[in-house]
This record gives C-alpha cells, sequence and structure tokens, in this order.
C-alpha cells in the first residue's frame, strides 16, 4: 500500500487527484494539508465528497503534516512551494511528484531562464534536487520516471502539445521552424481563485487569447521537443479561454517536408502510440472532441495533414485536469512505485 500525502488539497488539482485516489486500490490517503481550510473536512469545502473524504486538511506546519509516515507526497501547489517542501520530504526518505514549473528543468541555468521568463525569483530554493528531477511525461520519460525521487509533472498545456507533436518531431515528419501551436483550453485551467475575467458575465459567449509573451508552458514544450528532434526548436504558442469547464484542444500546425504523405504520418503515430492505453490515435475522418476525454486520462491525437497545400496538422486533444495535472501525477507515481500505470486511471470519458 503506497501511502500519501497531498499539499495543497483544497484546489482543483488537488481535490481531483483525491477523486482518482479513492478509486485506487493500492493507495492509502494518510493526510491532507492547505493552507485554507485547516481544521475542518474537506468535504465541508467541497460537500460533493461528504462521505467519500470526510478527511481533515491540516495547516502545513502542523504535527500531522510533519511527522505522519508517507511513501509519497503530491504537491499541487503553484510555484514556489515545492521546491521548499521538496528537501524535506526527500531527506525523510519520501518521493515528490510536484504540480509546478519548480521541477520541470534539470539545471539551475534552466530553471533560471524559466523564472525570469515568468517573472519569477530565479533561484531555486533546493537546486541540488534539479540534477536528478525528471520531467514527468510517463510514456516519454518511463524509465527515469520509475527510478526518480522527484518528478515535475508537466503543464496543461504543455502536455497537450508535446504529445501531439511527439511523433511528428521525432521522426521529422515535420518541419521545426514555424511550428505552430494554437491551443484552446476550459476556464479550469485558471485555478478556483475567483478573478474578473472569470466572472460568469465576462466569460459566457465569449473567447479570448491571453499571455501570447511569457506563457510559463512555452519553455518545456520547446525543451522536450528539442530533445526528440536533436535540435533547437521554437514554436508560436497561442493559448484561448473558451467558455467550457474543461478541456484542452490543441491544434499545431508546420509544414510538411517535401515527399511526407498523410498516411506516412499517420501510420508514424500509430506506430509511436502502439501499446499505450492512455493514447488514442485517429484519422480526420473519424470525429474528436474534448468530450471525449472529459474527467479521463485520454489523450486522442488526430492526424489530419494536408497535401494540397503542403501543411502539417494534428489536433491533440485532453482533460486539462487529468491527464494535464492529477491523471498525469497518479500515473507518475503508479510508474515510481512499479504498479501498472492504469491502476486508478481506467476510467471512461464523462459523456455529454
Amino acid at each position: 500500500m503506497v501511502r500519501v500525502k497531498l499539499v495543497g488539497a483544497g484546489g482543483y488539482g488537488g481535490i481531483g487527484l483525491v477523486e482518482l485516489l479513492l478509486r485506487h486500490p493500492e493507495v492509502s490517503l494518510e493526510v491532507l494539508v492547505d493552507v485554507q481550510g485547516v481544521g475542518s473536512p474537506l468535504s465541508d469545502m467541497w460537500p460533493y465528497l461528504r462521505g467519500y473524504c470526510d478527511q481533515v486538511i491540516v495547516a502545513p506546519d502542523s504535527a500531522e503534516a510533519r511527522e505522519t509516515e508517507v511513501d509519497v507526497v503530491f504537491c499541487a501547489t503553484p510555484d514556489g512551494v515545492g521546491q521548499t517542501v521538496a528537501p524535506v520530504e526527500v531527506a525523510a526518505g519520501r518521493r515528490v511528484v510536484d504540480y509546478s514549473g519548480d521541477f520541470r528543468f534539470n539545471s539551475e541555468a534552466l530553471y533560471r531562464e524559466y523564472a525570469t521568463r515568468i517573472a519569477r525569483d530565479p533561484v531555486h530554493k533546493a537546486p541540488g534536487l534539479l540534477g536528478e528531477s525528471v520531467y514527468g511525461l510517463t510514456e516519454l520519460h518511463r524509465d527515469r520516471v520509475r527510478k526518480a525521487r522527484v518528478v515535475g509533472n508537466p503543464g496543461c498545456f504543455a502536455m497537450s502539445c508535446i504529445c501531439g507533436l511527439w511523433p511528428a518531431v521525432q521522426h521529422g515528419l515535420v518541419e521545426t521552424e514555424g511550428i505552430c501551436c494554437d491551443c484552446k483550453t476550459g476556464v479550469s485551467g485558471g485555478g478556483k481563485k475567483p478573478a474578473a475575467g472569470f466572472h460568469f458575465p465576462e466569460r459566457y459567449e465569449n473567447t479570448n487569447a491571453y499571455r501570447l509573451t511569457g506563457h510559463q508552458h512555452v519553455m518545456e514544450i520547446e525543451r522536450e521537443l528539442g530533445l526528440l528532434a536533436g535540435r533547437e526548436v521554437r514554436v508560436t504558442f497561442t493559448p484561448q479561454v473558451v467558455p467550457m469547464v474543461r478541456g484542452i484542444l490543441s491544434t499545431l500546425y508546420g509544414r510538411l517536408p517535401t515527399g511526407v504523405t498523410h498516411r506516412k504520418v499517420l501510420e508514424a503515430y500509430r506506430d509511436t502510440f502502439a501499446g499505450e492505453p492512455f493514447f488514442q490515435v485517429r484519422d480526420y475522418t473519424e470525429p474528436a472532441g474534448t468530450s471525449d476525454v472529459r474527467g479521463s486520462n485520454r489523450v486522442i491525437v488526430t492526424v489530419a495533414t494536408d497535401e494540397r497545400t503542403g501543411v502539417f496538422r494534428v489536433i491533440s486533444h485532453i482533460d486539462n485536469l487529468v491527464k494535464g495535472q492529477a491523471g498525469s501525477a497518479l500515473q507518475n507515481m503508479n510508474a515510481m512505485f512499479l504498479l501498472p500505470e492504469t491502476m486508478g486511471l481506467d476510467l471512461a470519458p464523462q459523456h455529454p
């Protein structure tokens, strides 16, 4: 039985993980930590969990948070928290899965570049752990995730874009200059904290692009694609918020190299993802939408190249709160403890 501590239990990422852990036959949820709701059951904050998770939330500095014996700690927290939590937990023999950008980059120099881009303190508080941290896209880094003490969970947009472009970039099926990522997300991607732009009258029947420069997920997209391509890759990234609760649809464009056909691209995607339980590859004639992944850890990649215009095009669909967050985190935990990756995650999408 894997004993779990969840830091940041009250946010969307936290309760999303709770929902999954409640279904997991090899997990014991030992302690819930948050700065809000301390002393009250999680189900007081989120009444839909009443009777399912009535565990009391404890403060980060409480004896329960510090002393409860666990095997793994999930940090469902914003940037800056995980890098203060991880050194203490690792020193105590625990493994860490962090939701933020704190451990997505493997050197002080890379982290400094990332933090500077998003206007955060560029000095990492646990530099000694950066070199061993593993980027937690399980399918791409499975062997390293299994051995890792610290895993940096991918950002939701990054998960969508990397999964959508991986086979094409790896096998030279798209020109790496001029790749465009046109990405649409549901409102839950902004978290539970109220904001004027997410007020119902502002969001309903309204779609807008945002953070057109300096988005926090661009650097990890370019880093992972560069590793796959064996050279530097830069992308034009356009995130947009659409009036739905959850889901990401990323339309990914580039130029088709000479001689690359739609059939060749489709076969490469099917070969790359063969045997991956969470991936489905569809031809453009097969319908797909965000409702096909809602509530699941599934990734649907639709191959829709346009030979007439010489344009490479694929559409990637994920649930931003599952494969883009809590589901990916649990998949990483399963790999770290040598459990089947589908355990607790073998969920059909919710429809309609």
